[in-house]
């Protein structure tokens, strides 16, 4: 009888094929903590875009009969008077809130001040500030500080250390000086600058923003310094590339990663300074309002014979809670777009 036939042999097997990087979004969803931070961002940025169409009282009505008033929610008819003064504002809102809510509007939710305005609509409005001033002043810091640190780390030599030395003359001068003296030198020339649609609000982003670049200037110098002589910006000049086009098309795309992050990290600090601002009544100005003014007002309102703590324990919860949220989605950007940690 024949012997069996000799299986065939396997089939050597080739090079497994590299696993895929995955990309940014992906790895930011898996830091811990990023996707509640985003969720916390999207509900109070989309709450404070989304203000004029909800169904809550004036942030600036006052009703003194209701003043001082805990939580207590409860649907009510809107007060013509209050729908006229949005309309004057936002009329799209208007239209929007009636076609979708009615006429009705949702009050005491989380009680009222003192002079019977509704917390949570001060609330809702007041982000629309906090987070414009921390937007707006973080992007005047981002547009300073890239560009000064870009210069100073690209060209190096005395324009570098004359452009630092700048830098450590800046940080000695207290920030809080600053903005008081800007805003009281401004202030006499108030009536001319509205004229061209400049007020005190501007003012305040622009400053702040201005006063915030420096830490991110030496954060893009040291990077610059550190990629400058590598290869590939070698090579680029060896081709006939301008200093501009190098600094553009070669050295910017490899800081965005870092400077993004940065900004995450600054909004909050930018916030927080706003707030600080308006604690002292250098900030926002009434009838505006902002986290940082509610604050304040729940401060002054505490007293041995009342005691209401919903003015202190909202806007408190608010602020700590957005921060927080910054600062969470900041560390999960740096996880995210540092390349060592891909893996």
């Amino acid at each position: 009888m024949s012997a069996p036939a000799p299986a065939p042999a396997a089939k050597a097997a080739g090079p497994a094929a590299p696993a895929a990087r995955p990309g940014v979004w992906a790895r930011l969803r898996r830091r811990k903590g990023s996707s509640v931070a985003l969720a916390i961002l999207a509900l109070v940025v989309g709450g404070s875009l989304l203000a004029p169409i909800l169904p809550l009282p004036n942030y600036a009505e006052m009703r003194p009969s209701e003043a001082s008033a805990p939580p207590s929610p409860a649907w009510r008819d809107t007060d013509p008077s209050s729908l006229e003064r949005l309309e004057q504002e936002h009329p799209w809102g208007v239209a929007v809130r009636s076609a979708v809510f009615g006429e009705g509007e949702w009050a005491g939710a989380l009680g009222t001040d003192s002079m019977g305005r509704d917390v949570l609509a001060r609330l809702v409005w007041g982000a629309r500030v906090s987070l414009m001033v921390g937007l707006v002043a973080t992007l005047v810091a981002m547009f300073i500080g890239t560009s000064w640190g870009l210069i100073a780390g690209f060209v190096g030599g005395r324009l570098d250390a004359f452009l630092m030395r700048v830098v450590d003359a800046l940080y000695s001068v207290p920030f809080l000086f600053v903005v008081i003296l800007v805003i009281a030198v401004l202030r006499d020339f108030s009536s001319d600058l509205r004229e061209y649609g400049v007020d005190r609000l501007v003012i305040l982003y622009v400053v702040i923003g201005a006063i915030s670049w420096l830490t991110m200037a030496r954060i893009v110098r040291g990077q610059v310094l550190a990629l400058r002589d590598r290869d590939f910006v070698l090579a680029t000049r060896a081709l006939g590339s301008g200093p501009v086009r190098i600094l553009t098309r070669h050295l910017l795309p490899n800081l965005w990663g870092i400077i993004v992050v940065y900004l995450t990290l600054t909004v909050p600090r930018v916030m927080l300074f706003e707030a600080f601002l308006s604690f002292l009544g250098l900030g926002v100005e009434p009838p505006g309002v902002s986290w940082g003014i509610l604050a304040s007002e729940g401060l002054e309102s505490l007293s041995a014979v009342s005691v209401t703590w919903w003015l202190v324990v909202f806007p408190g919860l608010a602020l700590v809670i957005t921060l927080s949220a910054l600062n969470t989605l900041g560390d999960a950007l740096r996880d995210a777009l540092d390349p060592r940690l891909v893996r």
